[in-house]
């Protein structure tokens, strides 16, 4: 039942969520809590996360607003709210306008996720500023340039470039970390001549100044 909560469909503005009908508010927030904490990679910072309007309260949606802020991520409603028509009031001030929410400051922008549902084959090439979610394989000859970390939920078999426009922090994860090169940044890696396949995805990342590539546990196995 918690795996079922929240679900979550990966859009080509971000991520797009929704929620279990008969859950609470409470399990909805420590569900995501609980997929947040355990550093979900879909989860970029960043991202765009879109909610339904009409299913919680204006507490409660700024609530869930504050919590994806605090993971660096942008949280919006789908539809726009109604308008509230102004009472007639005689020497009525005129109405102020609508201040900044405080969860989410000007200097962070959504950052839109590419998400390409499909194998990427031969000489196929992705370039983007944008962080990259692939729900196939990346095969030996195409290229995925990002801006941001990349996603694979499949084999990489081919040259993937994370990071590309200077972001150290990006980082990159495959169920099978195979490439034939590997950059972020403006670091560059190699695979060995002989490579197997592990049971575990695999996550490459910058640590003291080199690529490294560390096995972690999916939480989510499907967007």
């Amino acid at each position: 039942m918690s795996e079922d909560i929240v679900k979550i469909k990966g859009t080509s503005l971000g991520l797009q969520l929704s929620f279990a009908p008969e859950a609470s508010f409470e399990e909805v927030r420590e569900n995501l809590r609980k997929k947040l904490e355990s550093g979900t990679t879909f989860f970029l910072r960043g991202t765009l996360v879109l909610i339904p309007r009409d299913v919680f309260m204006g507490s409660e949606r700024d609530e869930l607003q504050h919590l994806f802020h605090e993971y660096g991520l942008i949280c919006r409603t789908q539809k726009p709210e109604p308008v509230e028509k102004p009472v007639p009031q005689v020497q009525a001030p005129p109405p102020q306008p609508a201040s900044q929410p405080v969860n989410q400051p000007e200097e962070l922008k959504p950052q839109e996720m590419v998400v390409i549902n499909k194998t990427l084959r031969g000489g196929q090439e992705i370039r983007t500023k944008s962080s990259v979610l692939v729900c196939g394989n990346v095969n030996p000859g195409a290229q995925i340039i990002a801006g941001g970390s990349i996603d694979i939920r499949g084999t990489c078999r081919g040259m993937v470039h994370a990071g590309a426009y200077g972001d150290s922090t990006a980082f990159i994860v495959a169920d099978h970390l195979m490439p034939t090169q590997i950059r972020i940044s403006n670091l560059i890696a190699r695979s060995p001549d002989e490579m197997k396949k592990t049971e575990r995805a695999e996550r490459a990342s910058i640590k003291d100044g080199q690529i490294v590539i560390e096995p972690i546990e999916r939480q989510d196995k499907t967007i």
